[in-house]
């Protein structure tokens, strides 16, 4: 039975995301319902955030206020979510729950666990200032952000000459 299931996007009042996912897996679990209901999630990202020139971590809700629900739909189930305290409704025509496709889902990462990004406060042509390693204290033009490899490529003015270096994320910071 548990192949009907498919992922169904929830709208919940802000903030309420992790008490709507408590409560509807509370539910479930007290009434036994694990082959109606399959699963419960609210997309995360993983957001590395450079400030001060250390790298937090920190855990971001890709979409506020909805959670998104894995389940076989029929009158008990719609019951169930619809009436979760601090649910507003299913994502669809009037109120009519539409599953995501197997394209949305797949864009949407549900699938996987987390997605991460990381995110900097300067971007292509800002001028920033190296704050560690052999450039310390230079200043230059940001050329290139690679994410994946946490890497920025700078040009920075030595000598009368411009030289490109490419510096770890956590070695730049936007001039003030």
């Amino acid at each position: 039975m548990s192949e009907e299931a498919k992922w169904y996007v929830v709208h919940t009042y802000s903030g309420y995301e992790n008490k709507v996912k408590q409560n509807i897996e509370k539910v479930v679990e007290n009434r036994k319902l694990q082959e109606l209901i399959t699963e419960v999630k609210i997309p995360m990202e993983l957001v590395t955030e450079v400030k001060d020139n250390k790298e937090v971590e920190a855990e971001r809700k890709l979409f506020p206020s909805y959670v998104l629900v894995k389940m076989v739909m029929n009158d008990d189930s719609w019951y169930i979510v619809r009436n979760t305290r601090g649910v507003t409704g299913f994502v669809g025509p009037a109120s009519k729950p539409v599953p995501l496709t197997e394209k949305e889902v797949a864009a949407l990462g549900v699938e996987a666990e987390r997605k991460k990004t990381v995110e900097v406060n300067y971007k292509i042509g800002d001028l920033v200032v190296v704050t560690g390693g052999s450039f310390e204290g230079f200043t230059g033009t940001v050329q290139n952000i690679d994410i994946e490899s946490q890497t920025v490529d700078v040009v920075v003015s030595m000598f009368g000459r411009e030289t490109p270096v490419s510096l770890p994320i956590s070695q730049i910071k936007a001039e003030d």
